[in-house]
């Protein structure tokens, strides 16, 4: 243990005093260096690493790189930025071979065992796995050129003034970069961050550690051994989601279906010529056909993919661009095919005219369509309507809207629909419900969202039960993706079906809330299309 007096020294010793001592063969001199700069090291190395073991391995491989090239360095009072340029040379090599290489022509470590300290013992003051990962996820969010100082900082024990002359900043800029930082972080990350890292700081064990490892010969021009880095690896596992989250996801992706086949029979309800329900029905076909042979493809491709983590680097974005490309391609398919069939409508009011003679079928007629007189703001309370569209018909619009088209500030359902609250084949607003849904809610067969449930779906928050691609969170009976957290058969992500993944998902209380919104959400959009579907046919239908 080092007395005052002797620490003062330390402190007061310039960089050249103490090179010029190592090079005359003085190990205490360069012990002296450790104990200046190890934190400053250790720090920087954490920042470009994310790994607290691996940025103390390449802290001490810079050391010992030191120890053996003092020789070199011309300028010694330049000591620091010289230490730092050591240490970004070999994390970047280290990013570029994938690995490091234990540091070879290393002394025994006997000499640590007697040196005693205040500091924990390293298995006691190690942060766990767990807790590390969380730290990472939170500080590599952030630029290096606010991380480096973020993280020194809180291993300076909160001195602006050192991290201004360890990183050759001004003390405004720190003060800068600090405070943008911590803007970046979540409250409750930053907390646990300030903690963590003083927790991790080093201390008398790492300073023992380099000194016991320097070879016995003094620092020479010699080569450094070169070092390695970390190779990114996708996680996977046979994790699964809870019974009542999975139910939720198959009731959103069947009830989605169900609202379309509501949907497309009010066609056949509207139709009046043997050729409009040809389209109908071939309309139906080719719909439902692509659909379903598009879930069984992806189906065999997640069975493919889930098990080859060698592919994920190209089989993940090309599952993403499939999911997306269809979502696109069949939402254009529908309206497009609704577009032929009102096109249909008007050429064969013209061609076979006897078909619409039934007062219903005349253009403007009061069963055909519903427009309440009572207004608000100048949009109608109800705007609904009944027959099928004819060309050029705009579609239905008010606060309450149902049609073919159709246009809620409320509700809205139909063959597309946008609303705050709306449902369809495919639908667009706060909680959409559907064949393909986008919403800060999404349900439905394909969907979309802030919060996404359904068979295929993306989004912050994304539960399904074929794929779940999310941000955040992603469960799934079969493929999970996320770039945090993921359960599935074959999950995806930093972490996948591990114990995260179990403390952050296995919420009893969250599945059964999440279960009874779902039911809620659903029954509210399904129970009017049926009542809209029940009054088509009690209007439209022809005896």
């Amino acid at each position: 243990m080092k007395t005052p007096d002797v620490m003062a020294l330390i402190e007061t010793t310039s960089d050249a005093d103490l090179v010029a001592a190592c090079l005359a063969g003085n190990r205490s001199a360069f012990e002296q260096i450790v104990e200046r700069y190890q934190r400053l090291l250790c720090s920087l190395a954490y920042s470009g690493t994310g790994n607290i073991a691996e940025s103390e391995d390449v802290a001490q491989e810079t050391f010992l790189t030191a120890w053996m090239k003092l020789g070199e360095l011309r300028e010694p009072e330049k000591l620091r930025p010289w230490l730092c340029g050591i240490l970004r040379f070999k994390i970047s090599h280290a990013r570029r071979r994938g690995g490091l290489e234990p540091v070879s022509g290393a002394a025994e470590l006997d000499e640590a065992h007697d040196i005693s300290s205040g500091d924990e013992p390293v298995g006691d003051a190690a942060i766990a796995a767990e807790e590390q990962a969380i730290l990472w996820h939170a500080l590599e969010q952030l630029p290096e050129n606010y991380r480096e100082p973020l993280v020194l900082y809180y291993r300076e024990h909160r001195s602006v003034e050192h991290v201004a002359v360890e990183l050759d900043l001004t003390e405004d800029t720190v003060k800068q970069r600090l405070s943008r930082g911590r803007k970046m972080l979540k409250e409750q990350a930053l907390a646990f961050v300030e903690g963590a890292l003083s927790r991790s700081t080093p201390g008398k064990v790492f300073t023992a550690a380099v000194i016991a490892a320097l070879p016995a010969m003094a620092p020479t021009t010699a080569k450094a051994a070169g070092t390695g880095g970390v190779a990114w690896a996708a996680a996977k596992g046979a994790g699964g989601v809870a019974k009542t989250t999975l139910l939720a996801a198959i009731l959103a992706s069947v009830s989605g279906v169900v609202s379309t086949v509501m949907t497309l029979r009010m066609n056949l309800d509207q139709a009046r010529t043997k050729r409009e329900r040809r389209a109908v029905v071939r309309m139906t076909v080719s719909l439902f056909g692509s659909f379903f042979v598009f879930i069984a493809g992806l189906v065999a491709w997640v069975f493919w993919m889930g098990p080859r983590p060698e592919h994920h680097g190209w089989a993940v974005p090309l599952h993403h661009v499939m999911i997306v490309g269809f979502a696109i391609g069949w939402s254009v398919l529908i309206v497009r095919s609704m577009r032929e069939i009102a096109e249909l409508r008007t050429a064969e009011r013209a061609r076979e005219p006897a078909a619409f003679k039934d007062p219903r079928d005349r253009i403007g007629a009061k069963a055909a369509e519903y427009k309440s007189e009572r207004t608000f703001l100048g949009v109608p309370l109800v705007h609904i309507r009944f027959a099928a569209a004819e060309s050029g018909q705009p579609p239905v619009f008010g606060w309450i809207a149902g049609g073919d088209r159709a246009i809620g500030i409320l509700f809205a359902w139909g063959g597309w629909a946008v609303g705050l609250f709306s449902g369809g084949a495919v639908s667009f607003g706060l909680v959409s419900f559907g064949a393909v849904s986008v919403g800060a809610i999404g349900l439905g067969a394909i969907a979309f969202g802030g919060l996404a449930l359904g068979s295929v779906t993306m989004g912050y928050h994304a539960i399904a039960s074929v794929s779940a691609s999310a941000w955040s969170t992603a469960q799934s009976a079969m493929v999970a993706i996320s770039h945090w957290v993921a359960g599935g058969k074959f999950a995806i992500g930093p972490h996948a079906n591990d114990e995260l993944v179990g403390q952050v998902l296995a919420n009893p209380d969250a599945q059964r809330d999440g279960l009874i919104f779902c039911v809620v959400m659903i029954l509210l959009t399904l129970v009017p299309t049926a009542v809209y579907a029940r009054a088509v046919r009690r209007r439209m239908k022809l005896n």
